[in-house]
């Protein structure tokens, strides 16, 4: 069963999952035109191979600890900490606990 969309107007929890961590599922909470939020779920060890996006991206680390990696340098986020990377950057990120992360893309063309 897919995951509604969050509704324009519609308040959405972001809050940590806490003891629900490790059954949360990563799940686009909005997607637009110009704009995709999803809240990413993370088990440890988890990892994402380097890859870019063409418009700008942040990841607000909610809980647990992401490293991220890019071609400048790798960098530990912990629960409370936003990275801003430039569009188009490339980047990979492994999950070093049980971590989640909202991470927020502009959409480019």
């Amino acid at each position: 069963m897919a995951i509604p969309h969050v509704a324009s107007g519609e308040p959405v929890d972001v809050r940590p999952l806490g003891n629900r961590l490790a059954q949360g599922q990563t799940h686009a909470l909005f997607k637009t035109e110009g704009l995709e939020v999803i809240r990413l779920v993370l088990p440890q060890g988890k990892s994402m191979p380097p890859h870019a996006v063409a418009g700008e991206i942040t990841v607000h680390c909610l809980e647990g600890q992401i490293d991220i990696q890019t071609d400048a340098r790798s960098q530990v986020l912990e629960a409370g900490q936003l990275l801003y990377l430039a569009g188009g950057v490339t980047h990979s990120l492994v999950s070093l606990v049980d971590a989640s992360a909202l991470l927020t893309i502009v959409l480019r063309k």
